[in-house]
């Protein structure tokens, strides 16, 4: 008998092999898709009428700073530089270990609630932030970011932590965890510093999640500094390669572009920050057409306000369009791909696809709405009509943890009230400290 079987959905396989069902059956079993066929003889434990729903991946956020969600609405409309610097660090100087785990839990009833089942993650206190993915029962991959400075007995000390880090919590809840190294941006940790991480993880066998050109004030600093951008600097001391998660990626040349494809770097898009923080526009299209894996992050709900994932892919859509002024620019099949397939390949995880053999995790959108109707193209409709809130159901790693808009695996109440306590907590430190 199989655990779960959901039945009369259409199902968006994003299995290129396969194409789409109009009307098929996903079985589940200890945690692993075993079927995905129009019907199926097998019975389960559970069963999910997904009658007028699509059934698909689950969507996979590539970078975020979880435990943001404290910051959503913080100090908006602002200067990048205050924004940072006289705003966000002053905060996050301020914030407690409680703090961290409450954040990171908000973060995470917000993607259960619309669709993300996997997210990249790098930010302080890391172990808080694990234990929130643990008790949410979601699966990510984290990383203790690392800010050096050029202060060598500080690098030691970041990478001690971040070490440590890897150590303790790779494979944890169950392998839904994988940990990854952190260093935060090549203008903010040094070349010598750079070199220890990757030797580091390299013996560890882990991946490195960084930031890369986001700022033209990072470009420009890095050539003040070193001669040359940060591709470049990065491609100089052979940091780069298929172990990289890069998030950002704006500020790039043609050569950059064709280092990161040579080196085999994933790139995370983040639309939504980079327009907000009027950081500037990532030249997406030419990557995905040199073949370099690009995925969708949303970066923290301080630069974002929300984690909604199928936000992200509309804006991406719609922005690559109007850039280029080509509407065919970026279609709504390429965006799920880098939303479910592309960050699977990422993160390293079999996830992104409904195939046989890959990890449940799936989701159920809701599409007999208003704004879902009529019905032409299911595909355009996820990205360009859909919303967060339509997501009905979510499994991650054949657990069900929400079914029909109820949140099974967090008191949803609570996580709110806790977080509305930390974040009025948070502001009384702040200005007890002013």
């Amino acid at each position: 008998m199989a655990d779960i079987i959901i039945e009369n959905g259409y199902v968006l396989t994003m299995d290129s092999d396969v194409g789409d069902i109009s009307k098929g059956v996903v079985v589940v079993e200890d945690g692993v898709i075993t079927q995905v066929a129009g019907s199926t003889e097998q019975t389960a434990d559970i069963v999910i009428d997904a009658r007028g729903s699509v059934v698909m991946p689950g969507l996979i956020n590539t970078h975020s700073h979880a435990a943001m969600s404290l910051f959503r609405g913080f100090a908006d409309d602002l200067p990048l530089g205050e924004w940072l610097e006289d705003n966000i660090w002053p905060a996050e100087a301020r914030l407690t270990d409680d703090d961290i785990y409450t954040g990171t839990q908000l973060a995470c009833l917000e993607m259960i609630q619309s669709g993300t089942t996997t997210f990249a993650d790098m930010y302080l206190h890391m172990g808080h932030v694990a234990r929130a993915v643990e008790d949410s029962r979601m699966r990510a991959a984290l990383s203790y970011g690392m800010i050096e400075l050029g202060d060598a007995a500080k690098g030691d000390s970041e990478l001690k932590v971040g070490k440590r880090f890897v150590g303790e919590w790779n494979g944890k809840a169950d392998g839904r965890i994988t940990t990854m190294y952190g260093p935060h941006a090549p203008n903010t940790c040094s070349r010598e510093f750079l070199l220890k991480v990757k030797e580091q993880a390299k013996k560890d066998n882990a991946k490195i999640h960084i930031h890369v050109l986001e700022t033209e004030s990072e470009l420009n600093q890095m050539k003040e500094t070193y001669g040359m951008c940060s591709v470049n600097m990065l491609d100089e001391i052979d940091f780069l390669g298929p172990d990289v998660l890069a998030a950002h990626c704006i500020w790039l040349s043609d050569g950059d572009m064709d280092i990161l494809r040579d080196k085999g770097v994933y790139v995370s898009h983040n639309p939504v920050s980079n327009m907000k923080l009027a950081s500037g526009i990532a030249p997406v299209p030419a990557l995905l057409e040199r073949g370099v894996n690009v995925s969708i992050g949303t970066d923290g709900c301080a630069s974002n306000n929300d984690l909604d994932m199928f936000e992200e892919m509309k804006v991406a859509a719609l922005l690559h369009k109007v850039n280029s002024l080509d509407p065919t620019v970026l279609p709504a099949r390429s965006v799920l791909e880098m939303a479910t397939i592309n960050g699977a390949e990422a993160l390293g995880i079999m996830a992104g696809t409904l195939k046989k053999g890959y990890k449940a995790d799936v989701v159920v959108v809701d599409m007999d709405k208003a704004h879902l109707t009529p019905r032409y193209d299911v595909a355009s409709h996820l990205v360009y009509s859909a919303h967060g809130g339509d997501v009905r159901t979510t499994i991650v790693d054949g657990n069900v943890l929400m079914d029909n808009y109820e949140v099974l695996c967090m008191n949803e109440g609570q996580v709110l009230d806790d977080a509305s306590e930390a974040s009025e907590n948070l502001i009384d430190r702040l200005h007890s400290n002013s």
